[in-house]
């Protein structure tokens, strides 16, 4: 039961974290162009021979 009082704190730590992070992500528009990727492996690129 002791080990609760260690991992009950460690969870909400790396939770708070993984929360920071995800807030982050979206401040910095990670997700604004959602449909950019799905798009460009449409695109043939003559560059970009394979041999």
């Amino acid at each position: 039961m002791n080990v609760l009082l260690y991992l009950i704190p460690v969870a909400l730590f790396l939770g708070g974290l993984g929360l920071a992070a995800f807030l982050w992500s979206l401040k910095s528009g990670q997700y604004e162009d959602l449909d950019g990727a799905a798009n460009r492996i449409l695109i043939d690129d003559e560059n970009d021979e394979i041999t």
